[in-house]
């Protein structure tokens, strides 16, 4: 009997019962996205802009009141330089890494006076008991993939959910992209969507899917999906790790919520 069936039957069943029922999910002390807190800000403050590599956080004039931070988490690359230049605490770090959200315009901060609350889509119930994915990279650093290659580990165990990947786009239902898309791969990503069966949705998972990532509009590409294909689930994160994802598809299905509005995590 070969030895990884023996450590098996020893330690017992490993998956994590979480999304289906409350418990662990693999990512108690993970560091999360950044949460901007908006009253801590100094008058004209600029530090953590100049520290982002991506422009996820940028100044810009409000009328009268001046300036003020705009934080965009789908530029976000989580690389948590913003907390260590910022001097009041604006910028705090946190564990908040369900990020998943059906308008690109959620990954923006703003009021939550003024945040829309996002609907479930009734087309995707037939597909609540099972979903088939195709995965296209499109010029990633593997990251990505790495977190891809975990969801069919036993810890979280993705066929337990119902969803599935596939070699063939023809029998996919949800496109899933990785990397900032290349130029070189944007004739096979849209021939890898056409070839799609209808009704076919695009999940932009990684923060260069949704924006272009620290590649974004170089030599070799330019802003993700961004006018290339129509997404319907926004996912960022370098790289956003399996819960992530899982929760995102979970939302993409209708059976689980959106946590993010506005920037800002649904308490």
């Amino acid at each position: 009997m070969p030895l990884w069936t023996l450590i098996g039957l020893w330690d017992g069943k490993q998956t994590v019962p979480w999304p289906l029922a409350d418990g662990e999910n693999g990512q108690t002390g993970l560091l999360g996205m950044p949460r901007y807190h908006p009253e801590l800000c100094k008058q004209d403050c600029q530090a953590c802009a100049d520290a982002c590599p991506t422009q996820a956080i940028t100044m810009k004039m409000t009328g009268e009141a001046g300036r003020r931070l705009k934080v965009d988490y789908g530029r976000c690359v989580v690389c948590q330089l913003c907390t260590e230049a910022c001097p009041t605490g604006a910028m705090a770090s946190s564990q908040e890494w369900a990020f998943g959200v059906r308008e690109r315009e959620d990954l923006v901060w703003r009021d939550r006076r003024t945040a829309g609350v996002a609907g479930d889509d009734k087309r995707r119930k037939a597909f609540r008991r099972s979903l088939h994915i195709r995965h296209v990279d499109a010029g990633s650093c593997n990251g990505c993939e790495s977190e891809l290659q975990a969801l069919n580990n036993p810890f979280y165990n993705l066929h337990r959910l119902g969803i599935f990947f596939t070699a063939s786009p023809r029998f996919a239902d949800l496109l899933l992209v990785t990397g900032p898309v290349t130029y070189a791969m944007l004739n096979p990503l849209r021939a890898t969507y056409d070839a799609m069966p209808e009704p076919r949705w695009v999940m932009a998972v990684g923060t260069c899917a949704v924006s272009g990532g620290v590649a974004e509009g170089g030599y070799s590409c330019g802003h993700g999906l961004e006018g290339v294909l129509p997404v319907d689930v926004y996912l960022p994160g370098c790289p956003p790790n399996p819960a992530a994802i899982i929760h995102a598809l979970m939302m993409f299905l209708n059976r689980m919520p959106q946590r993010v509005q506005g920037g800002q995590l649904v308490e």
